[in-house]
């Protein structure tokens, strides 16, 4: 797949109908951040959220258990979504194949076309440059974006 192309409607709403079960990398417990309030609407829209955040000595962000790693998961992951830089994708996509995810998710800024093409090769969907949270909404705003001011 071409990923510096936008990515079909129906790919996108495919993915996120599909995924019960995120681990988001990079989760922050500083409700300023992006990651936090990404988290937040996630898990309120019913998803399962797995924080990683090795941080030491956290252990929860808005009641949620944090990870240090995937690894440490025990559940099925069926999307990893990545809230670090581009530099560290090809790491985490290793790390998303090892874990058998279905879904590497890398948020708005985040691209590595080899890391992209490591985790198709796996198998996995990949999306990247895009918020999960953003298209799970979309549908309802297209309306919405012809209206005058």
């Amino acid at each position: 797949m071409d990923h510096t192309q936008p990515y079909p409607e129906t790919y996108l709403a495919e993915i996120l109908a599909s995924v019960k079960n995120i681990a988001m990398v990079g989760a922050s417990p500083d409700p300023t951040k992006f990651s936090y309030g990404v988290l937040r609407v996630l898990h309120e829209q019913g998803f399962n959220m797995m924080p990683i955040n090795p941080q030491v000595g956290l252990t929860e962000i808005r009641g949620i258990k944090v990870y240090s790693t995937l690894d440490e998961i025990e559940d099925p992951i069926d999307m990893v979504q990545v809230f670090r830089n581009s530099t560290a994708l090809y790491g985490i996509s290793e790390n998303a194949i090892k874990i058998k995810a279905k879904v590497l998710w890398a948020q708005i800024g985040v691209f590595d076309e080899e890391a992209a093409k490591l985790a198709e090769d796996a198998g996995l969907k990949v999306v990247m440059n895009r918020c999960p949270k953003i298209e799970l909404f979309r549908p309802f705003w297209k309306p919405k974006l012809n209206l005058g001011i």
